[in-house]
């Protein structure tokens, strides 16, 4: 305990350290993140009403008729057995938001509504009380309050419509009170754990040099190459200021693997710095095969007691371009790869066969990623 509480009485004497250090990349606040330090999501169902038309087919989305009577019945009002209510303004809706860490009830949040049935439009639509529940079943907050709905859609008697944006969807801004805390074991224990958002060894290393520099030895150590547990003193109030002086410490991170990511629904090619290819020749040509219809009548001759029937007369022409061969010295980088391909005017298509053949032939230093 003494000697975490030496460590926390350095960082006031580390301030001046701070300042003195070098500027470099990143701060450890935009490269990690505190474990235990996280959101819940939170899920709920509603009604929204006073559409104007809008809302849901009762036919077909029977639960919502359910709904509404069930809430009249809470407030003393019964509906005939067998009536058949007629809903035009009113459409059952999801509910899910994001419960912030360290949020209190009283606060605020937002939420987004969605249409779970057939409604054509929330706009102008008002959301009644509806809980919010988490994971574990308990109501963390309340939501209620009037939609904004950045679409709308417009129809004719004749069938046409045209729609802008999705009107079935919106948003509360702070439609939600918070009720219920959610637990954190931030301020319990004598460390803290930081999680790197893209785990490697080198990153994790210099982090935990650069926190030792600033706060001795033996304040940081890495587990892994995705986390650093740091000493930390027990009083809440001194781990917050002391955390503060951690997440705003520098560090340089280490520069990704070699790596080629191909997107082949879009046909999006990203090269990482570090690919190299190894001594490699390449050529890529089209070949295009042209079909070409072209019927043709036969006339019988007359008197001669025959039918005029068509005859098939198609026309295939095949076509092979000539690109020109490009060859990959010993240690080519980006730049020279990019050149060399438009040089011979591949399209991206033609860019993910090229790198797809370089890797089965072994030519390719570079981890190969589609997506």
């Amino acid at each position: 305990m003494a000697r975490r509480m030496t460590a926390f009485q350095l960082v006031v004497l580390a301030a001046t350290l701070v300042g003195s250090l070098p500027v470099m990349a990143d701060r450890l606040k935009d490269l990690t993140s505190v474990a235990g330090v996280r959101s819940n999501q939170l899920v709920g169902y509603g009604l929204v009403v006073g559409l104007d038309g809008t809302g849901d087919q009762t036919t077909q989305a029977p639960f919502t008729v359910q709904s509404m009577k069930s809430m009249l019945q809470q407030f003393g009002i019964v509906i005939p057995p067998g009536q058949n209510l007629q809903l035009k303004n009113v459409a059952a809706v999801s509910l899910h938001a994001e419960l912030p860490p360290f949020i209190k009830p009283g606060q605020t949040i937002d939420v987004t509504v969605s249409s779970i049935a057939n409604a054509k439009s929330l706009r102008g639509g008002t959301l009644l009380m509806s809980p919010l529940k988490g994971a574990d079943g308990n109501v963390y907050a309340v939501a209620q309050g009037n939609v904004v709905v950045g679409g709308f859609g417009a129809e004719g008697r004749d069938g046409s419509k045209v729609t802008v944006n999705v009107p079935s969807a919106g948003r509360i801004p702070n439609g939600a009170t918070v009720e219920r805390a959610v637990s954190s074991g931030f301020a319990s224990g004598n460390s803290l754990f930081m999680n790197l958002n893209t785990p490697d060894f080198t990153t994790a290393s210099r982090m935990v040099d650069a926190i030792n520099n600033v706060f001795g030895n033996g304040t940081a150590y890495a587990i892994d190459a995705s986390t650093i547990k740091v000493a930390a003193p027990q009083d809440a109030s001194q781990r917050v200021s002391f955390l503060s002086m951690v997440e705003n410490i520098e560090v340089n991170p280490d520069e990704a693997p070699a790596r080629i990511i191909i997107n082949s629904r879009t046909g999006t090619v990203v090269i990482g710095k570090h690919v190299r290819v190894l001594p490699a020749a390449v050529t890529h040509g089209n070949l295009t095969v042209t079909i070409t219809a072209n019927p043709q009548v036969s006339q019988p001759e007359a008197l001669s007691g025959g039918q005029t029937v068509v005859v098939p007369g198609d026309q295939v022409e095949v076509k092979q371009e000539t690109n020109r061969m490009f060859l990959f010295e010993p240690g080519v980088s980006l730049d020279e790869i990019v050149r060399a391909v438009n040089e011979v005017g591949a399209a991206p298509g033609d860019l993910m066969a090229i790198l797809e053949a370089l890797k089965q032939a072994g030519a390719l230093r570079a981890e190969l990623i589609v997506i």
